[in-house]
């Protein structure tokens, strides 16, 4: 079984900064496709960023390519989502998720998918003030 835990949410100016934490507990070793979601009030639940293989790839959506970056530490069972120049559309629940079976190029394509992921984390409060 997987367990998602998420933290560093809050509430920032717009311009301001936050890094956002998923800590993970995984029952083997493999690779996996990881990525962060966020949702707003009334709003679908929406991809932000993707990684696998140990950070080598990474995916943006195009409104937070430039601004965000995903990073992985795998000896540390950490997923980190660092977010600069915060503007209020980013404000939002936001939610690490990961898959059940081994990651692969095949996630390139498919990252963005929210049902391609098993398991969720409860989600980090992010709100940004103009």
């Amino acid at each position: 079984q997987v367990r998602l835990v998420e933290s560093g949410g809050g509430s920032v100016q717009t311009g301001g900064s936050l890094t956002l934490t998923c800590s993970y507990s995984v029952d083997d070793d493999a690779s996996r496709c990881m990525a962060w979601f966020r949702q707003a009030a009334g709003n679908e639940r929406e991809e932000v960023a993707g990684i696998y293989s140990h950070g080598l790839r990474a995916y943006y959506a195009d409104s937070v390519k430039g601004r965000f970056t995903i990073s992985q530490d795998h000896a540390e069972n950490a997923l980190y989502l660092r977010m600069d120049d915060l503007k209020p559309a980013d404000t939002a629940m936001y939610y690490c998720a990961t898959i059940r079976t081994a990651c692969g190029s095949w996630f390139r394509e498919q990252w963005g998918h929210r049902r391609l992921y098993h398991y969720w984390g409860q989600g980090t409060q992010v709100t940004v003030s103009s």
